[in-house]
């Protein structure tokens, strides 16, 4: 049998091959040490340069091929218009040329009325050669037309006249009907400022009246206050003296305790000025063993000050042996722990030594970098 190509093995063969040329290309591009340390790729900076300017003139062109279409459709739209008016006036001209051919004015029914000929019918045609049919006014008919237009005259100069003695007529009554408006409001204006004057004096008397009784009113309220200070600095003196002459500035202890039955002496509050000679000396006892008892809590408070100080003392002495203890053991194992590290260094060290200088001999080649980096991807 034989191979034959299908159209769609060779659409995918070809976009295998397009593939393969532009990976071909990227990885020109990007394995290239100038480009990739540039970071410019020119080549494709210059492509992008000449397509935008075709495409510029390319667009330019469309525009100046449709600017000269515009003109070109513009042209004929104004060819068309004016060749449409010529029509026109050509059949305008015709029509006119028909009218005063075949349609003329005196050709027709009215032609006595429209040619202005004063109800005479004027024909060209000999009046012999007329028959019957051709007759417009017989003779007898509308005998008095004359004086029937005379009366008519007449008729409209009278109703004239009568509408224009009507127009005065309304005239007058109309300026009699404003007249009597005005006078209507000139007397009402008269009367109500008669009566804006009545009521002003009125409120005018009120107002006097009103201060006049004002006025009174405060006379009163003046000496009624007057009367009232005078009492109250009466009473204020007949107070003052029975104060001053009272057992209660005399600061008497008996005036202030009543005697009651059973023997009980109650203090009266409103005369109480002071306590008496045995109430001070026992407030006197009281002090004095409040003042004992005092000083005998600050011997105690203060003795347990000291034992307390002592106490405290010696627990901090205990607590800073400790924290000496705590601080040598802390230093023995950091010096232990430095021996340690110290000791690791040297193992690494040494077996750093024998990884570069016996086990990892052999050092790369050129080939062996190349093998990496090998597509774009």
């Amino acid at each position: 049998m034989y191979k034959v190509n299908f159209p769609g093995e060779q659409l995918i063969e070809t976009a295998v091959e397009r593939r393969r040329a532009a990976e071909a290309a990227r990885k020109a591009q990007i394995f290239n040490t100038r480009l990739r340390v540039m970071g410019l790729d020119v080549d494709a900076l210059n492509k992008q340069t000449k397509e935008k300017k075709r495409r510029e003139e390319m667009e330019r062109e469309i525009d100046n091929a449709f600017d000269k279409l515009r003109l070109k459709l513009d042209e004929a739209l104004l060819q068309r218009d004016l060749e449409e008016r010529e029509v026109r006036a050509a059949l305008h001209a015709d029509l006119t040329q028909y009218w005063s051919t075949h349609q003329r004015v005196q050709d027709s029914c009215d032609a006595d009325l429209k040619c202005g000929l004063g109800g005479t019918f004027r024909i060209d045609v000999p009046e012999a050669e007329l028959g019957p049919s051709s007759m417009r006014i017989f003779q007898g008919e509308d005998i008095g037309e004359g004086q029937r237009k005379r009366e008519q005259i007449k008729k409209a100069a009278r109703d004239l006249l009568e509408q224009k003695v009507d127009r005065e007529r309304r005239c007058m009554e109309d300026k009699h009907r404003e007249a009597l408006a005005e006078k209507e409001l000139l007397h009402q204006d008269h009367s109500w400022r008669h009566q804006h004057a009545t009521e002003e004096e009125g409120k005018k008397a009120a107002r006097v009246a009103l201060d006049l009784y004002n006025q009174a009113l405060a006379a009163e309220r003046t000496e009624r206050l007057k009367e009232q200070h005078r009492r109250e600095e009466s009473e204020n003196l007949a107070e003052m003296w029975n104060a001053m002459t009272s057992n209660m500035m005399a600061e008497c202890w008996d005036a202030a305790v009543k005697q009651l039955e059973g023997g009980r002496r109650p203090v009266v509050t409103d005369r109480w000025k002071g306590m008496s000679p045995e109430q001070l000396r026992d407030i006197q006892r009281e002090r004095e063993a409040q003042c004992i008892e005092r000083q005998r809590r600050r011997v105690l408070e203060k003795n347990r000050d000291a034992a307390w100080n002592s106490h405290i003392l010696k627990e901090s002495r205990e607590a800073q042996e400790e924290e000496r203890r705590t601080a040598e053991l802390r230093r023995a194992k950091r010096l232990q722990s430095d021996q340690f590290n110290k000791q690791l260094a040297q193992e690494q060290q040494a077996h750093q030594q024998y990884l570069n200088k016996q086990l990892y001999t052999n050092k790369p080649t050129l080939a062996y970098f190349h093998q990496f980096n090998t597509t774009s991807r």
